[in-house]
């Protein structure tokens, strides 16, 4: 597809994402809705729809879906209604799953992905936030030749929630995944994790010319599990289908896959309408009807989300809007950052520390911030010590790195492994002069008016005791000690 060709159309592209609830059992039955169990271990006659099993409403699973209604400025109906979705599908047993249709849980909510060069909001409507079960898992790579069937995911409780299709590009509708993910972990719905498939995409993208307001034909990219993956996949959809207008073709309404390997998309089969579903309210299970008062409660439950998080932060600890923009990427970064920020009393500080050191070693040990071995009392304390001078701060990085392999905190860290300070004189006198001894031509040409040595000389002195050297009192003993 040339560059003009491409300029001439126009992105349109709408998300439907589902997104498991953080309930400890499923929908409709109380087994365990845990990820990773062995297979087919979590399943009963519920989730299979065994011939006189009835489904009973998980009503914490209710209570998350209104929160995340509520959280993306949905209208929560009072009533909604379960429905029977229809289709075939090896590892769906009941050959129909639990949803709903025509009366979801909420509608007409919306987020604010950015906003354009004058400044006008950018926003994304969201059509409607619905509660529905998941299918199980077909697993290809157990045995050679064969297929294996794992029901454990039956019957877990999702929310799908539905854009508009209000996106022109692969750039917003990585905007609004990524703050709908922060919403959703911010408001405790979900864990997001999109490597357990608590949160999974499918992209419905159409091509049409530049300033023309109809929808061109859409195709529907399934299941995808990354952010780059989405993005990747709309570019690559909508450079198909605008060569293949180009060409004269004409767009098939279909599902697509995703070739992350080649970078392309394919045809899976063609697309379903809502009536191949052939959808029909649930008999065993009677219209949700919700207690407004009991809504509004949730919503005043929910904990402070994302936007407000960053205007508050800005404010209370004087940082760049930048800054809170990194922490807030994370509720449990932003959080951890707050309580060193308030048991230290040095904002800065902690910044520093939160977003180089702690940011750090939590990518390096791959685990979330609340199984960080150091918890923020310990490093406010560190802080402590280095803001009264127990520690340097090249002494301070040793220590917190011992408290990340041991967890213990950072006194006994230091006092354990001999990092406090030395101020001693008599010590720092040692240290220098060896320093001196050792590094001769440095010497000479600092003793010979070369001042800017006097950093690398300090430096060394540092590395010598180990980050033990009270650097200030180093700096005032080094002239002294090289005219001797």
């Amino acid at each position: 597809m040339s560059a003009a060709a491409s300029a001439d159309y126009e992105m349109v592209v709408g998300l439907e994402v589902h997104v498991q609830l953080k309930t400890r059992t499923k929908a409709f039955c109380g087994c365990s809705a845990d990820f990773g169990a062995p297979p087919n271990t979590n399943v009963c006659p519920v989730c299979l729809a065994l011939p006189g099993a009835l489904p009973v409403l998980n009503q914490h699973a209710v209570e998350l879906a209104v929160g995340a209604a509520l959280a993306l400025d949905c209208k929560v109906n009072a009533t909604s209604v379960f429905a029977r979705k229809n289709y075939f599908y090896p590892d769906l047993p009941k050959g129909y799953q639990i949803s709903q249709y025509d009366r979801p849980l909420a509608e007409k909510g919306w987020l604010t992905i950015g906003e354009l060069d004058d400044g006008t909001p950018v926003r994304v409507g969201i059509t409607r936030v619905h509660m529905e079960e998941d299918a199980g898992k077909s697993v290809h790579d157990r045995y050679a030749g064969a297929t294996a069937i794992d029901l454990n995911r039956a019957g877990v409780p999702l929310i799908e929630i539905v854009s508009e299709p209000d996106m022109r590009s692969a750039a917003d509708a990585g905007a609004y995944l990524r703050l709908l993910k922060q919403i959703l972990s911010y408001s405790g719905v979900s864990d997001v994790s999109m490597e357990a498939g608590s949160l999974r995409v499918d992209a419905n993208v159409s091509a049409r010319i530049r300033g023309t307001t109809e929808l061109g034909t859409k195709t529907e990219v399934k299941n995808m599990n990354s952010f780059s993956a989405v993005e990747r996949a709309l570019d690559a959809e909508f450079a198909r289908q605008v060569a293949l207008l180009e060409s004269g073709g004409t767009v098939t309404q279909q599902t697509m896959l995703w070739d992350g390997a080649k970078g392309e998309t394919r045809p899976a089969r063609s697309k379903e309408e809502s009536h191949d579903y052939r959808y029909f309210p649930e008999p065993d299970l009677p219209p949700l009807v919700l207690d407004m008062e009991w809504v509004a409660r949730v919503g005043r439950a929910i904990p402070e989300l994302p936007d407000a998080r960053r205007k508050r932060m800005i404010e209370d600890y004087e940082i760049s809007a930048a800054d809170a923009e990194l922490l807030t990427a994370s509720a449990g970064m932003s959080e951890y950052f707050e309580a060193v920020a308030r048991a230290s009393l040095d904002p800065k500080a902690a910044l520093n520390w939160v977003m180089g050191e702690v940011s750090a070693a939590v990518n390096a040990a791959g685990v979330p911030i609340d199984e960080f071995p150091v918890r923020p009392a310990d490093l406010a304390e560190l802080l402590r010590m280095v803001r009264e001078e127990v520690v340097s701060h090249t002494a301070a990085k040793r220590v917190f790195a011992r408290m990340v392999e041991t967890g213990k905190p950072a006194a006994q860290v230091a006092a354990e492994e001999g990092l406090q300070k030395v101020g001693d004189d008599a010590a720092l006198v040692g240290w220098i002069d060896e320093v001196l001894l050792e590094n001769p031509a440095e010497a000479a040409r600092y003793r010979s008016g070369e001042t800017k040595l006097q950093g690398v000389l300090v430096g060394l002195v540092m590395k010598k005791s180990k980050g033990r050297a009270d650097p200030r009192k180093v700096n005032q003993l080094l002239p002294e000690r090289a005219r001797a």
